[in-house]
């Protein structure tokens, strides 16, 4: 009997994937592993075909293997990939992200998102000379520190093996919105909090406007810095990611996903003089990767077509039918879940047994979902159809 490669990958790697969400859980209808992607459609290993809305996890807003971005990969390829000094392309992709980020007056790159947050603490940290940090939403694996913080977007932990009790001292955990919480904290501890860093909640994200507006208020009343979490909505709720679509500025933000259409590249930027702790050597963030030049080449193609198509625009379109068709279809079934937040990245809720039984169908039916919905540029209006007839034999088959 052939050994299947979830066996394989279990044999030599914890968890069965470097990225814990991505690991298979719902076999046999979901795929064990894939092996192309072109435009909104990808194939297994078994040459099934699904129209996938995964993206990734969030990265592939443009497509995959869109021609623009590969091709200024391959260009670049031809002339190196590191170097020990730096690349023109470091600065002119800088330049470019500062002037479509509100409040990003200078930006550097790190390769994924939990360091970038990392590094965006510590600087905070430093510029404000206080230890603590207030945590909302999922901030990544490395900065899950508190007990209560999110360990992985959909799941929270009392407890954080591995992590010091000092150390898990200084960070809180507070849920979206919880305004009591974050009152009462404040009130205790504000002379000692450098930043409150928050990630937007995916179903809250469309009424989020008075809450980002509530702690920029309150950072700036105790004189605490304010840090976005933009790996998911940056370049994808808008091009300007949260600080435009709430017009609410932070100090610093973290952006990745939706740079570089799935070559891995993150971005911490803010203000220039928070970030001038960087300048005076008094925090060190470096990386012999930051500057490494397919990831830019592949970003400064990404943002430029992003701008000059409106990319968020049309996702939000794609996003708004695909909402609107898999509710009718779920109420019209008498199926207790939804799909709720903003089009671009709306969220299942309903039962974690009755999502999962529906995600499966729909694997069966050649459709690949997560329970964060994302759609890219390349799902045309004849996709989007057809993956909501297959959603509609999933629905079937679990009412």
């Amino acid at each position: 009997m052939t050994e299947s490669w979830r066996e394989r990958a279990l044999a030599v790697m914890p968890v069965g994937s470097s990225t814990n969400s991505k690991a298979p859980s719902l076999l046999p209808e979901e795929p064990e592993v894939i092996v192309r992607g072109r435009g909104c459609r990808v194939w297994d290993d078994r040459g099934r075909e699904f129209i996938d809305f995964r993206c990734a996890l969030g990265p592939i807003t443009l497509g995959y293997a869109d021609p623009r971005v590969d091709d200024a990969i391959r260009r670049q390829l031809d002339d190196g990939i590191l170097f020990g000094h730096p690349h023109p392309l470091e600065t002119t992709t800088a330049e470019l992200f500062c002037s479509m980020v509100p409040g990003a007056e200078a930006a550097r790159f790190l390769k994924t998102g939990g360091e970038a947050l990392a590094a965006v603490i510590r600087i905070a940290r430093a510029h404000t000379g206080r230890d603590r940090v207030v945590q909302i939403g999922y901030n990544g694996w490395l900065n899950s520190l508190a007990a209560g913080a999110r360990v992985l977007p959909g799941a929270v932990s009392d407890s954080i093996p591995g992590v010091p009790a000092a150390l898990a001292a200084l960070h809180h955990a507070v849920d979206w919105d919880d305004r009591e919480t974050l009152d009462g904290l404040f009130a205790e501890h504000g002379s000692e909090i450098a930043l409150i860093l928050v990630a937007a909640d995916y179903p809250s994200i469309p009424a989020s406007a008075g809450f980002y507006a509530y702690l920029r208020e309150l950072a700036d009343r105790h004189g605490a810095l304010l840090a976005y979490d933009e790996m998911v909505t940056g370049f994808r709720v808008a091009l300007g990611g949260m600080a435009e679509f709430t017009g609410v500025l932070p100090d610093l933000a973290v952006h990745g996903k939706g740079v570089a259409n799935g070559m891995p590249l993150s971005v911490y930027s803010g203000r220039r003089d928070v970030l001038g702790v960087l300048d005076r050597g008094e925090v060190v963030v470096t990386s012999t990767y930051g500057g490494e030049t397919l990831s830019l080449a592949a970003a400064s193609a990404t943002m430029t077509i992003l701008r000059d198509e409106d990319v968020p625009a049309r996702l939000r379109s794609s996003g708004e039918r695909m909402q609107a068709g898999l509710n009718a279809l779920f109420e019209d079934a008498g199926v207790a879940l939804r799909l709720e937040g903003h089009p671009t990245c709306p969220q299942f809720v309903g039962d974690g047994a009755l999502i999962d039984a529906f995600l499966r169908a729909s694997f069966a039916h050649g459709v690949s979902f997560y329970r964060v919905v994302y759609v890219n540029a390349a799902h045309t209006a004849d996709d989007l159809d057809e993956a909501l007839r297959r959603a509609a034999a999933a629905v079937e088959d679990i009412a």
